[in-house]
């Protein structure tokens, strides 16, 4: 497991732009393959993005495809989450997370590193 803490997150209007960081500890960060995630309100938490260890791949749900990009900075021990043209339907709490295993990739329950959350807020 890597320790790992998310920012960024905030209130923002429909259309607006926010960036998510995920800041990791220890020296195992380039080994993972990471995610995002998000749960909104009354709902199961969700796949938003996925990005290899080297970050040379990267995988996006179909509602955040075109609007939405990840990112490694492995020097940093960070990775991103760039949010444009934001929806209220965005609405959640962003959620990063580590693991091994690349083809598991839109499965939480393949992820045995998260973070604590972080609330976007996009309104009408």
């Amino acid at each position: 497991q890597v320790p790992l803490v998310e920012s960024g997150g905030g209130l923002v209007q429909a259309g607006g732009s926010l960036r998510l960081s995920c800041a990791a500890s220890g020296r195992t960060f380039s080994r993972y393959t990471m995610g995002w995630f998000r749960q909104a309100l009354g709902k199961e938490r969700e796949f938003v993005a996925a990005i290899t260890a080297s970050g040379d791949s990267t995988d996006y749900d179909d509602s955040v495809k075109g609007r939405f990009t990840i990112s490694k900075d492995n020097a940093k021990n960070t990775m991103y989450l760039q949010m444009n043209s934001l929806k209220p339907e965005d609405t959640a709490v962003y959620y990063c997370a580590g693991t091994s295993m690349w083809y598991f990739r839109r499965q939480p329950a393949n992820f045995n590193s998260w973070g604590q959350g972080t609330q976007v807020t996009v309104s009408s």
